[in-house]
């Protein structure tokens, strides 16, 4: 477990995390006083969650969960997020990046639509992805 700033990174899978800029990201985001969780969790564990929280019967790429108004609490799973990548025509850490993003908009309240796309563009640029 690595904890910053108002950011919490916990690994429960095997392997090396990859090195983005977590902090600034979130930052960027949700501002420096919001309070993240990013939690790097396995296939089992990501099914069960999403089965329990959005009745869909398969481990996906991330999920955000608003704690409060300024904490919040991404799930993600790798695996997923590497074969993932090339439907996007990205690469690995091209679409984690976008991923975080998206996940960090949803927990500002964003639903998917042209103002949430129109922010992730933004994001883009800053983040290169």
């Amino acid at each position: 477990m690595k904890k910053d700033l108002n950011i919490e990174i916990n690994q429960t899978t095997k392997g090396k995390l990859p090195s983005l800029p977590f902090l600034d990201m979130k930052e960027k985001v949700l501002g420096k006083k919001y309070e993240l969780s990013i939690s790097f969790i396995g296939a089992q564990k990501m099914r069960k969650i999403n089965r329990e929280f959005r009745q869909k019967d398969y481990a996906t790429d991330i999920l955000s969960f608003s704690l409060t108004k300024n904490s919040g609490e991404l799930l993600i799973h790798l695996p997923k997020v590497r074969k993932n990548a090339p439907l996007f025509e990205r690469n690995f850490e091209q679409h984690l990046r976008a991923l975080v993003i998206h996940g960090m908009l949803h927990l500002k309240g964003m639903a998917h639509g042209s103002r949430m796309e129109s922010m992730e563009e933004k994001f883009s640029k800053i983040f290169r992805f």
